[in-house]
């Protein structure tokens, strides 16, 4: 009598060999003032971090200074597999509360978001804080230096803006689009 069922390979049977681990980012939500002391730690341990700064000019009575302040105060963002060995490597560092996200397990972060925070820093255009939105229209900047970035396309004081958001943090930044080639997604 012929048998229809195939053979079932089990997951303990599959051979994972040469295949590397997943890693994805996620934000750490760091202790107040601690965010480029917890980026060292982790850089120290072999975490791939990105913690992106600012440069604000503080004034005091006599004397003003440059300083370098993290964009998302309270955050840094690491990139490992999500297994209990990479965390438990973040989260003894000192500083680390806890991975954003549900049940403090974190979130992973679209590669395309921290992308696109890092390309609007990084590309010295003028941008501003803006509250995180969760609706709109998605669109795709398909020109000049932002070609390739996501967010949502907003109407500010009669300007085109472009918000990018970092779901997990639940924060947002904005640039004006005016002059690029804005598609829907």
């Amino acid at each position: 009598m012929a048998s229809n069922s195939q053979p079932v390979q089990s997951f303990q049977t599959a051979s994972w060999a040469g295949v590397p681990p997943v890693e994805h980012w996620y934000a750490l939500h760091t202790q107040a003032r601690h965010e480029k002391v917890v980026a060292q730690k982790l850089h120290d341990r072999g975490v791939e971090t990105y913690l992106p700064l600012v440069t604000e000019i503080h004034r005091w009575s006599d004397r003003k200074k440059k300083v370098q302040l993290p964009l998302f105060s309270s955050y840094v963002f690491a990139r490992l597999t999500p297994s209990k060995v990479d965390r438990l490597r973040v989260l003894t560092i000192d500083g680390v509360f806890s991975f954003v996200g549900v049940r403090g397990e974190g979130t992973p972060i679209p590669e395309a978001q921290i992308e696109a925070v890092r390309a609007l820093v990084d590309g010295g255009l003028p941008w501003s804080s803006h509250p995180f939105l969760k609706i709109g229209q998605r669109v795709r900047i398909r020109s000049g230096s932002l070609d390739g970035v996501e967010g949502i396309l907003i109407d500010r004081a009669g300007d085109s803006t472009l918000v990018i958001s970092v779901d997990a943090i639940q924060r947002s930044l904005a640039v004006r689009v005016e002059g690029y080639d804005v598609e829907p997604i």
